[in-house]
């Protein structure tokens, strides 16, 4: 049961909005948008552009050749001196064209199951309902501005949604990234950095039956490299790295000239990153296998979103916030990365995992929990006035 009067407020206005919601989710979940199929996202893109024309809300696009154009709907507020607050979303998935189609949306109990829903239409849509609750409710009036940021490669490179970001971050001064909640209802207060190498070793071939001894083996040598590797999680708190791909060779008679890995790497503290790359670079350079030589590519792609004392301080206001409307949150950390990395490593304050509580993301049993929506959408919306109301304080 809400505690407060503006909690119950908006509690009631998005039940009184959830069939609507859901239905609009199933039209969201239709739409095939994997990141490269840029018909699809431009799609999504559309049909939130239309949403927010109903209402006569300002679109600014970001348009992209090779991926789905980009675009922000914001509401500029009544408060010259209120913050401004960036929601941000995506409006892609890691779905092949014809998987919404075959795997159409569907209900176990209180499950809705389908590709996209957690990650991430509902977020998506929530932000929606969230924007929209604040200025029926005549709240908008508190803000500087409140603007949802839809964008479109955040499955893959986030080459599009990076620049858009950097357009966007300097003109706002806090932000909330919809991703779903975690399983057991967390928001996420901190996300580890992401790395992505590349180790190619180059060696000689020879017949491996009459003269192995005039060959230099890339396996073996890419072997002991992996080995070394693998002794390096934990080398700071946090840090883990997996070596997640291995190529090399081509018959079982031939010593091997050529093997190759793809490395995945987490870090917990922008600080860890230097020396993690550093301790990669020197196993890369040292020479295990006479002959051969190594070749490393890549680096820190993400940097961690650190939780600092301002992310804590708006963790904290979430969890009263949920207090208000009748529930209990905790906030996260998760190895996972998301547009929370890039905005905390633009200097804006950032919460993540504020859309509806789900799981199992980029798989056949990708799901949110119905129950969730309206309060975590309230939530959402409820948060936004609180920080607005302590923004001055700060």
């Amino acid at each position: 049961m809400s505690t407060t009067t503006i909690a119950h407020t908006i509690s009631h206005y998005m039940s009184e909005r959830l069939s609507t919601y859901l239905e609009e989710l199933h039209q969201l979940c239709a739409i095939e948008c994997p990141t490269h199929h840029k018909p699809g996202v431009d799609e999504v893109g559309a049909w939130v552009r239309q949403w927010a024309d109903t209402r006569r809300w300002e679109i600014q696009t970001w348009p992209d050749p090779t991926v789905g154009d980009s675009l922000a709907v914001s509401i500029p507020g009544g408060n010259d001196q209120g913050p401004h607050i960036l929601i941000a979303a995506h409006l892609d998935t890691v779905y092949p064209v014809g998987t919404a189609s075959e795997r159409p949306l569907r209900y176990d109990g209180d499950y809705l199951i389908g590709p996209g829903t957690a990650d991430n239409k509902s977020g998506l849509l929530s932000g929606l309902y969230a924007m929209a609750a604040l200025e029926d409710l005549d709240k908008i009036k508190l803000f500087g501005r409140v603007c949802l940021v839809c964008g479109s490669d955040e499955e893959s490179s986030m080459r599009a949604s990076t620049a858009v970001l950097r357009d966007l971050a300097p003109d706002h001064d806090m932000a909330l990234v919809v991703e779903s909640g975690r399983e057991n209802g967390d928001i996420v207060s901190a996300r580890k950095g992401d790395g992505r190498f590349n180790l190619e070793v180059f060696g000689k071939s020879a017949h491996a039956g009459i003269e192995p001894h005039k060959g230099a083996n890339a396996i073996l040598a890419l072997a002991q490299q992996i080995s070394a590797l693998h002794l390096l999680n934990g080398m700071r708190p946090g840090m883990t790295l997996n070596v997640g791909v291995v190529r090399g060779g081509t018959t079982r008679n031939t010593v091997p000239d050529y093997a190759q890995a793809e490395i995945d790497v987490r870090v917990l503290h922008p600080d860890d990153q230097e020396p993690v790359t550093k301790a990669i670079e020197q196993i890369a350079h040292t020479t295990y296998v006479a002959g051969t030589i190594a070749k490393l590519d890549g680096g820190m792609v993400l940097a961690p979103m650190a939780r600092t004392p301002q992310i804590e301080a708006m963790a904290t206001q979430a969890r009263n916030c949920a207090q208000e409307l009748g529930f209990t949150i905790h906030d996260a950390l998760t190895g996972g990365v998301s547009y929370a990395n890039i905005l905390a490593s633009l200097g804006v304050p950032v919460l993540d995992g504020l859309g509806p509580i789900g799981g199992l993301d980029h798989s056949p049993g990708e799901y949110i929990e119905v129950p969730s929506v309206v309060p975590r959408t309230a939530l959402l919306a409820l948060l936004m006035v609180r920080l607005v109301e302590t923004y001055h304080e700060q």
